[in-house]
């Protein structure tokens, strides 16, 4: 496809792009907190439970500028604040996103119970509408059922 940036890779395996692109378990999270934590800011990032380290969360938040899977935008209030934000690109991952979510949490005993999955499951194309609303209106609020609980772990 053309516009597509070259670079040296493995092969030309879509997996092994996808791969040498997010295959590591920090981008996926930095993902994950954009797209239903409302996370913004490197500060944020850091407070998610994970443990990232402050270089790593720095390395990969440049990967993944430079994938153009995030933006990072400076806050016109507050020069000294950087957002970063999913590129459409980023967002088309939500689905991928989702179903990680829902194969772990079978598979493994997890923080999510059985009766979230079973809704993530059933609603996934209702849940994935709500995820993109949200990001066009650029709304940063953790992603809720409408009974305030979490949906997402």
């Amino acid at each position: 496809m053309p516009g597509k940036p070259k670079s040296k890779r493995r092969s030309g395996c879509p997996v092994n792009i996808s791969l040498e692109m997010l295959g590591d378990r920090w981008s996926l999270l930095i993902i994950r907190d954009l797209m239903v934590r409302g996370f913004r800011t490197y500060k944020e990032f850091q407070s998610s439970g994970e443990g990232i380290a402050t270089n790593v969360l720095a390395g990969r938040l440049r990967k993944l500028q430079a994938a153009g899977i995030i933006v990072a935008e400076v806050e016109a209030a507050d020069g000294r604040r950087v957002n970063y934000r999913l590129t459409e690109k980023g967002m088309d991952l939500a689905p991928v996103v989702l179903e990680l979510l829902i194969w772990g949490a079978r598979y493994d005993d997890t923080g999510a119970s059985c009766a979230m999955i079973g809704k993530l499951e059933k609603h996934r194309k209702e849940l994935l509408a709500e995820v993109r609303r949200r990001w066009r209106k650029r709304d940063a609020t953790p992603l809720q059922a409408k009974s305030g609980e979490w949906l997402w772990p």
